[in-house]
């Protein structure tokens, strides 16, 4: 019964994939030596986002100063994290007494991911001040790779930052919306700023790519047809301690796409709780291998009709990602990405 009405839901969800990211590309996306960008240890600028807005984006539960280590949900292109969290990840940590937040990025995270990141940026600041603890950051999608921008850009949060979890993260770019082309057509920003060889994309990647004391667990599917290569969500640069994993190498039968693999699939469930559990990131070797007898994650009754609602009212939104021409989320539709902020550039502001 339950194989018959996750089979029902695929039609489903496979008319969102394209949506929840949109990042495919290759590792050699900086400058060689990230020259043209701003110092690795440079401190960051201040917030541009005013403090009621950072303040109101964050919305926490459970008791600061214990349980588990406490962890930051970040959500992917298009949704709000109770669409992508709600029904699945925030059942699991609430029932593990685990203390954790959802931060909300205006225009459901279509707008400048530079803007995003700060508000990635006050939340980890304020999760780290209120629990007096180094947190783990988990995203799906945008969501796994727009705080590498706030880590990047502002060094004081990386000694606040334990873990940085990606769940088909969009790392390096995407070639898979042919439909923006710079001067032709109008996108959100979100989306030029996620199309492979971007300026975001050199920026983000430049210097180093990963940082010393920050653990990076990269979770991938051979199966995703957003994020192509799969592969191009991992990581490969720079003195952070880094797994790549991959599901079909942990359960060779995984049969869940980008959407899915982040927010039902029982396999990146194991690897994500096998980077929580352990110090280090995720050991594919090391993964519980019983997420292989299961159709879904923990947390989450896949024969729940009311589940699924928080992914259908987003369902618009999510289709409206691959098309130009198109904003349903409250962001501008631009002529070509953002221009950098100039304290990414190495001349500064």
């Amino acid at each position: 019964m339950r194989r018959v009405t996750l089979t029902l839901l695929l039609p489903l969800v496979t008319a969102l994939v394209a949506a929840l990211g949109t990042w495919p590309a290759a590792h050699a996306d900086d400058d060689g030596g990230g020259g043209a960008y701003a110092p690795l240890d440079r401190p960051g600028p201040a917030l541009s986002v005013p403090r009621p807005a950072l303040a109101a984006s964050l919305a926490c539960h459970g008791d600061p100063r214990t349980g588990p280590a406490p962890i930051l949900l970040n959500p992917a292109t298009s949704v709000t994290p109770v669409e992508n969290y709600s029904w699945n990840w925030a059942n699991v940590f609430a029932a593990q007494g685990r203390y954790y937040c959802l931060v909300t990025v205006p225009q459901h995270t279509f707008g400048d991911i530079q803007v995003a990141a700060e508000y990635v940026v006050n939340a980890i600041r304020t999760m780290h001040a209120r629990t007096g603890r180094r947190i783990a950051v988990l995203g799906h999608s945008q969501g796994g790779m727009n705080p590498r921008w706030a880590l990047r850009f502002w060094p004081d949060v990386r000694p606040m930052v334990a873990e940085m979890i990606g769940m088909a993260p969009s790392n390096h770019g995407t070639r898979s919306i042919p439909g923006c082309l710079r001067g032709l057509t109008t996108c959100v920003p979100a989306v030029w700023q996620q199309l492979a060889g971007s300026a975001f994309i050199k920026a983000l990647n430049s210097g180093a790519e990963t940082f010393a004391g920050i653990d990076y667990t990269n979770v991938y599917t051979m199966l995703d047809e957003v994020v192509t290569p799969p592969a191009s969500s991992g990581l490969s640069t720079g003195g952070g301690r880094i797994a790549n994993v991959r599901v079909q190498d942990v359960c060779p039968l995984d049969p869940y796409e980008h959407v899915l693999t982040g927010t039902i699939s029982p396999t990146t469930y194991a690897i994500v709780m096998d980077a929580l559990d352990h110090d280090g990131p995720a050991v594919a070797a090391r993964v519980d291998r019983s997420a292989c007898r299961r159709l879904s994650m923990p947390g989450l009754d896949p024969l729940d009709a009311r589940a699924y609602v928080p992914v259908l009212f987003a369902l618009p939104r999510l289709v409206s990602t691959m098309l130009p021409l198109v904003s349903l989320g409250g962001a501008p539709l631009l002529r070509a990405e953002p221009p950098l902020r100039c304290y990414v550039l190495a001349a500064g502001c």
